[in-house]
Formats: structure tokens, sequence, C-alpha cells
């Protein structure tokens, strides 16, 4: 299995890390791209230096590669997740507007019909954020914001990222345990 990951610049760079830890557990092979505010972001809230997040991932690739593999729907994979997404990010996705490798790989994603899923990282959000997560959603893809459940009891941050990783997961089709599941 194939998962393509992109890692933005918006807050909440750890849902990224965590879902790179989770799919090396479970034996998938990861392709990461790192856009430039992402870098800025993992450095003020996670304190490490982005080349460590890139050593997690088995393929790691410029956020300007536009020419790589990535880029073209001959690139066969299971999915691509961009987590944390930025509006920025999610507006090029959601208009075709590829002058990046994330939003080109996400593009590709959809015309190519896999899974895409989207986990947005803004609040309050405005109607145009909400027109552009309609438009991902007509188009196929799935919006995930990280969310949490409360019935899991959270003690932690750490618990309240694993769940929506652990709900990404689901998603992909990846069999996972990170997080309790309702059991009643």
């Amino acid at each position: 299995m194939k998962i393509v990951v992109g890692i933005t610049g918006a807050s909440g760079a750890i849902l990224g890390i965590k879902l790179l830890e989770a799919l090396k557990d479970a034996k998938v092979e990861s392709h990461l791209i790192i856009s430039r505010m992402a870098e800025v972001t993992i450095k003020a809230e996670v304190g490490i230096d982005p080349d460590q997040v890139r050593s997690m991932a088995n393929h790691s690739y410029s956020p300007d590669g536009v020419e790589t593999k990535l880029a073209s729907g001959s690139f066969r994979h299971d999915g691509m997740v961009v987590i944390p997404c930025s509006m920025k990010t999610m507006a090029a996705i959601a208009n075709g507007y590829s002058s990046e490798l994330i939003s080109r790989a996400a593009d590709v994603t959809l015309k190519e019909k896999r899974k895409l899923i989207i986990v947005p990282r803004e609040t309050p959000m405005n109607i145009i954020h909400l027109r552009n997560m309609l438009t991902l959603a007509e188009a196929g893809a799935v919006i995930l914001p990280p969310m949490p459940a409360f019935y899991t009891k959270p003690k932690n941050v750490d618990d309240i990222v694993s769940y929506v990783v652990g709900k990404v997961l689901d998603v992909l089709d990846i069999p996972n345990n990170i997080f309790t599941r309702w059991d009643n």
C-alpha cells in the first residue's frame, strides 16, 4: 500500500507527524510533501527540524517538485491525505490551481478517482472555506476536520491527535487500534 501525505502550514503539524508514525507502524509506504510554511509550523509547534519529519517517510519530495512522479496520474497510490490542510491549499485544490506539488498531487488524486482526505485546520470558518469544502466533497474528497470525540475521555492532546489520525486510517482502510472506539 502507498499513501501520499501533504503537510501544509496550518496549525496542527503534529497531526501529519502522527499519521506518518502510524503509517510506518502499519508498514504502509509513505510519500511525503512538506510545504514551505509547514516547515515553519513544524519548528514552532513541535520544536523539531522538518528533516526529522522527512526521515519518517519512505520518500520525501520538494514542495516545488511538480516534475516528480506524484504530479502524474501514472503514479499509482492508494490515497492522499492533506493533514493539516491550510485554507490556502484547500482553495487551490478546490479550484484546480496546481502551482505546487501538494495541490497538484491532490488534483491528480481526484482526477484518477483515488481517495483524497482533507483535514482542514481553521476556526471559525467563513462561507468561502465552506464552499471550498463542498466543492471538494462533490469532487469525491473526504473532508475530515480534526474534531475530537469526547466519549473516548481524552486525557491529553496525544489522545485527541490519535483519535483524528485513527479516523484517517479508517477512511484509508488501514487497520488500527490507536484510539478508543465506541463500545456500547
